[in-house]
């Protein structure tokens, strides 16, 4: 693999008329480049109109608002699963600070999240964050069924798929490093989700590494949105998916030092991520046992799993 050249991320314009519908040559081809892109790269750049000027101008207000509570506010977000509330005040990544809402497109979950925040209500900041996670979980479920259809298991899997799958929305940000600080924002990892859709401010600092180990910066164009594949999807995809180490790295900017806000939608199922038979033949030997998603972030959350090399293979590998 070390000699081939990948092309630069896939750009896919979801915004045509010709692929809002399926069975036509157009969704045909761009589900079988959106595996390909996935398989390659781990990602693809998606230009998406389901996100309003107004929601996207407020969905980053609401970040630099949340962050601008105090921090024995925001270490209140606690969640059971790991790495699902508020991580920051790490002292080797002191740049990076996140909060999360988990079950983002219910109206409890992010109700619960806002009461926490703001014990006086902030209904606001409640409506944009479910109008943002319902209009992205809509991405996520095109994504779905777009990749199912291409492997050819779309109408066996993708809506029992869609119907398990759960959202977590993340705020994360990174502030701009001082002339003396490391510019790493964010260490090199995989993500533990089976997709993991992105949208950021005009600052940009993602890196992510592909198939054929070379590191590419990537660039969001205005309203595009970075979905990238986690480990649980490689799993069922039976190691035909890339799930891409990726890293947050900020330059030293000369004019003027800004914040990095990323808001983040990253989907997990809630039954047992198994591969398809149909992945599995002569030339493809099953690779990974089913598990429960949230069993793998566990994992994960051990001194084992933070150091493992190949999360999957010492995690659920056959």
């Amino acid at each position: 693999m070390g000699s081939l050249t990948l092309p630069k991320l896939l750009v896919v314009d979801l915004t045509k008329d010709n692929l809002k519908q399926p069975d036509t040559s157009a969704w045909s081809s761009t589900c079988d480049a959106i595996r390909a892109a996935l398989e390659n790269h781990g990602c693809f750049i998606a230009l998406y109109d389901g996100i309003s000027s107004t929601v996207e101008e407020s969905v980053f207000q609401a970040a630099e608002e949340l962050f601008n509570l105090p921090t024995e506010t925001k270490i209140k977000n606690i969640v059971e699963k790991p790495y699902h509330g508020y991580v920051g005040q790490i002292p080797f990544v002191p740049l990076h600070e996140g909060l999360g809402i988990d079950y983002a497109t219910e109206l409890e979950g992010v109700q619960s999240f806002t009461d926490i925040m703001w014990p006086d209500g902030n209904p606001s900041f409640r409506e944009t964050c479910i109008t943002f996670s319902r209009a992205v979980a809509k991405l996520d479920h095109m994504v779905i069924r777009m990749l199912f259809e291409s492997y050819g298991v779309g109408k066996q899997y993708a809506d029992s798929h869609i119907d398990s799958t759960t959202y977590l929305l993340r705020y994360l940000k990174y502030r701009a490093p001082e002339v003396d600080e490391a510019t790493m924002a964010f260490p090199c990892h995989t993500d533990k989700s089976f997709i993991t859709i992105l949208h950021q401010n005009q600052v940009s600092g993602l890196e992510i590494k592909t198939r054929n180990e070379e590191w590419i910066s990537v660039e969001f164009p205005p309203s595009s949105f970075v979905v990238m594949a986690g480990d649980a999807c490689k799993a069922w995809s039976n190691n035909r998916v890339l799930s891409p180490n990726h890293k947050v790295t900020l330059l030293l900017d000369k004019k003027g030092k800004e914040t990095r806000y990323t808001i983040a939608l990253f989907s997990f199922l809630s039954k047992k991520v198994q591969v398809p038979e149909e992945f599995v033949d002569d030339q493809h030997p099953l690779k990974f046992k089913p598990f429960e998603h949230v069993d793998l972030l566990n994992f994960y959350a051990t001194e084992t799993g933070r150091r493992s090399q190949n999360i999957l293979e010492d995690f659920c590998g056959v």
